[in-house]
């Protein structure tokens, strides 16, 4: 997840801050507003597949293992921290070396499937060279989340790539495809198989946000980002595809209300043909009485009012563009700032009524597989510890013990996972926006009723 970046206040950050705000208005000014309605019924679309439900929780590895080896974000926080403009990473939550607790919360939850990302800069510290140390240990890691009846869901790139490869200009160096098309094959060949999911790039589009943040490329540079990118998925995922013919691989995208149809056409679209099932992270929705939103621009996430409903617009959005492909919800959370939130939102009550919704959209015939809630513990948001998303809260910068506290969020999720879902009866808590801009106008004229039927999502 991308949280809210305290460097943000450096006169440089702000002018990248405001051409990339700037490229999103653009974005929703070019993009049809007219979408398909939420509200419309599927008509012949595949029911989700019935080998049982993914229930996740999802990590990725510089924001919670700690210890980081060099890389771009490594160094983008060790030139910032001094100055106070980020928080330093140090030990993160320490998941390096307290795998084992974390993953046996999880499972402890009912959770069968763990989202986590191998590091490239750890498992490459220099071109060609690899730590077999740290293969052993990601081995245990992997390991273990097995050992507790869960499937690894394995992101290869979550922003951080090796400190040798930003050397040679990062992802826009001239050998970064085939220099990610080896690590690739490493990963793949070693940890395959027995049912191993795959994200090849976290958020293309936020990435290259990060990427400029962080002073690592110009917005000049966003199409050849991209298609580096693409090309990077595509080895990628034939990568996975050599390992084990039955894999299923994503690159997750960040769903943008206004935008969908245009971001589509940025990435989506482009890699339609190598994905094996649509990976969403859905955060926030945006409606005429819920303009907070807007404050996601500049990553203050704790600002934005949570739309839980938006959910089933998402769905019904990346089913109906990309017809035949089962749905999974890669992330999806509410974050507090350093403490509860300011309107007295529970994160159990969220998680409830955010699964309310996805049961309404399975109910309606929308091919949902899997969510993954995020996260699991809090972690380092791109640039501080003060956005909490985590089940279990850890205060880094004030506990040296690093204490996993269970939020709210772990009985609620126990039991949405023992049951299926939220029981039949239930109705949200928080009440729906009105007038979604994402469906206007038929959020208006007609939005989905809570009152619609709901599907058991049995676990496998």
């Amino acid at each position: 997840m991308s949280g809210r970046a305290r460097g943000a206040g450096h006169p440089t950050i702000i002018r990248r801050a405001l051409l990339l705000l700037l490229a999103l208005v653009l974005a929703v000014a070019v993009a049809p507003q007219l979408q398909p309605s939420a509200a419309a019924q599927p008509g012949g679309r595949p029911a989700a597949p019935g080998s049982g439900f993914h229930w996740g929780v999802a990590t990725s590895g510089f924001q919670v293992e700690g210890s980081n080896p060099d890389s771009n974000w490594k160094r983008y926080v060790d030139a910032t921290a001094p100055t106070g403009q980020a928080d330093p990473v140090g030990e993160a939550v320490d998941f390096w070396n307290r795998y084992e607790e974390d993953i046996a919360n999880a499972a402890a939850m009912g959770v069968n499937t763990f989202r986590l990302s191998v590091e490239w800069a750890r498992i490459e510290p220099a071109p060609g060279e690899y730590d077999d140390e740290a293969l052993r240990h990601y081995d245990r890691i992997i390991d273990t989340v097995r050992r507790h009846g869960m499937t690894p869901m394995i992101t290869m790139v979550h922003f951080v790539y090796p400190g040798w490869l930003a050397d040679r200009g990062g992802m826009l160096a001239d050998n970064a495809v085939e220099s990610f098309g080896r690590f690739a094959d490493l990963i793949t060949d070693r940890w395959a198989g027995d049912g191993t999911l795959w994200v090849s790039f976290n958020e293309p589009l936020v990435f290259f946000k990060h990427e400029m943040t962080i002073g690592r490329v110009a917005f000049t540079d966003f199409s050849r980002f991209l298609d580096t990118i693409e090309a990077a998925h595509r080895l990628g995922y034939a990568a996975a595809h050599r390992a084990d013919p039955d894999a299923m691989v994503t690159m997750n995208e960040a769903y943008l209300p206004l935008a969908t149809e245009f971001t589509d056409t940025l990435i989506g679209d482009r890699v339609a043909d190598v994905v094996d099932y649509v990976g969403i992270d859905y955060y926030y929705g945006v409606a005429l009485n819920n303009l907070t939103a807007i404050n996601a621009a500049w990553d203050d996430f704790a600002a934005v009012r949570p739309q839980p409903e938006g959910i089933y617009e998402a769905i019904a959005h990346y089913a109906n563009a990309y017809p035949g492909k089962p749905i999974y919800i890669v992330e999806n959370g509410m974050p507090t700032l350093n403490g509860g939130r300011a309107d007295g939102i529970e994160r159990g009550d969220f998680l409830r009524d955010t699964v309310f919704w996805l049961q309404r959209a399975v109910a309606d015939g929308y091919p949902v597989i899997g969510y993954n809630h995020w996260s699991l513990v809090d972690n380092y948001e791109w640039g501080d510890y003060s956005a909490r998303f985590g089940l279990y809260r850890v205060d880094v910068l004030t506990d040296p013990t690093l204490t996993r506290q269970p939020t709210s969020g772990v009985d609620a999720y126990r039991e949405i996972i023992a049951g299926g879902g939220v029981p039949d009866g239930y109705r949200p808590v928080l009440p729906s926006a009105w007038c979604s801009l994402a469906t206007i106008p038929d959020s208006c004229i007609g939005p989905v009723s809570a009152e619609g039927p709901l599907t058991t999502l049995a676990g496998r």
